[in-house]
């Protein structure tokens, strides 16, 4: 798929909600509007909570955008064939115009006929029912009258965006991966992909548990372009797609990995660039403190296999191509420099470590007193006094 082809998998999308009345919005940065607690934006949904807590939007009740995300709590995840730390979500929304039927019928046309994904291949997933909500009854009906597999599921169908505020059970869809005719379900068989969630937004969640019903019921829907893209290409991980062609070609010319580090070295400097991109510097704490931790993973995983391995190394091809796709307007030359004074900064301070761990204080098990101390004292944090020992 070129970057042809991808540009018209994203105007496929806005194009069909466009048609049935949604206006296109402008996807935003990574960076949360003034006040909000999250250190990033992890949803699409993410800049739109106000007008989905009820605030009218200037423009409407039917909304369609992209908007680039960035998730920590699938950290872990990263370097297997689907997760990624900064990625773009293909949305729609429905501030209390229309329902769950609507918005899954919708779905199913838009995979089938504007995607052309093999009916066949899709399954998908209910919420259940618990003690506080019923069994999503609307969304079962819809599923079982277009034919499709369904599986009933609580925990994996609930969708909040925190502990507290707007949530509801959500329906997944799922497109089958593997080789033959479909196995199993999706929560019993990782070759069953989950591509799109449709939420219904009905809820609030207070800081007790107990939940309000909200007075606008609202939709959203949240589709991977990463993961789309890679049904659609027929690969085997969002990597080996077309969107990381340029990454896929270059990095295993400069520094040799396994395909699990290769992905995470990627996927984390290809994330830094676009941190970076949105006027984030690396720092101690808050969002410049995760742009350090994948920084610094990288060049701990890259300096495992050889310490002379640099982020100078990388093509300027890569921050070009990462800060075009992204439609960000920082400078290359910029983003290289702030991604090497931090290399520069971690080897300093990786220096200084092994002289203070080398004191015969620390030639034994620590405990909570000595890690504090090589924190406060000479800002080595827990997990770099753990890799130097």
């Amino acid at each position: 798929m070129s970057t042809t082809l991808q540009k018209s998998t994203t105007r496929t999308f806005i194009d069909f909600f466009h048609e049935h009345g949604h206006i296109p919005t402008t996807g935003s940065t990574l960076i949360p509007r003034l006040g909000d607690p999250v250190l990033f934006t992890t949803s699409g949904m993410h800049p739109l909570t106000p007008y989905l807590e009820g605030e009218p939007h200037p423009m409407g009740r039917r909304l369609v955008g992209i908007q680039r995300c960035l998730r920590t709590t699938d950290l872990d995840e990263v370097g297997d064939p689907t997760h990624l730390t900064v990625f773009e979500m293909l949305g729609s929304w429905s501030l209390g115009d229309y329902g769950s039927s609507q918005t899954l019928r919708w779905g199913y046309e838009l995979l089938t006929e504007g995607f052309g994904i093999d009916p066949t291949r899709l399954s998908v997933t209910v919420f259940g029912g618990d003690e506080q909500v019923p069994l999503d009854q609307e969304s079962l009906r819809t599923w079982q009258d277009l034919g499709l597999p369904i599986e009933l599921t609580t925990e994996d169908n609930w969708w909040s965006n925190g502990p507290t505020g707007p949530c509801g059970p959500d329906s997944e869809m799922f497109v089958w991966t593997g080789d033959g005719d479909p196995e199993g379900t999706p929560t019993t068989d990782d070759r069953w992909v989950e591509v799109w969630n449709h939420v219904m937004m009905r809820y609030r969640r207070h800081e007790d548990g107990s939940l309000e019903t909200l007075q606008q019921q609202n939709v959203d829907t949240g589709l991977g372009l990463e993961r789309l893209t890679m049904l659609l290409e027929g690969k085997d991980s969002v990597y080996e797609t077309s969107l990381f062609e340029p990454w896929m070609r270059g990095i295993p010319k400069l520094w040799t990995l396994g395909t699990q580090e290769q992905r995470i070295v990627i996927d984390h400097l290809r994330s830094s660039i676009v941190i970076v991109g949105d006027g984030v510097h690396p720092s101690n704490t808050g969002r410049g403190y995760v742009l350090r931790r994948l920084i610094r993973r990288v060049l701990t995983l890259l300096w495992t296999h050889d310490d002379s391995s640099s982020l100078s190394d990388l093509p300027l091809e890569l921050f070009e191509h990462t800060l075009k796709h992204f439609h960000q307007g920082e400078t290359v030359t910029l983003v290289r420099r702030i991604l090497i004074d931090e290399e520069i900064r971690f080897s300093n301070l990786l220096e200084r470590g092994r002289k203070v761990l080398s004191h015969e204080r620390f030639h034994k098990s620590l405990d909570e007193t000595d890690y504090e101390y090589l924190h406060e004292t000479h800002g080595l944090p827990r997990e770099l006094v753990d890799s130097l020992r």
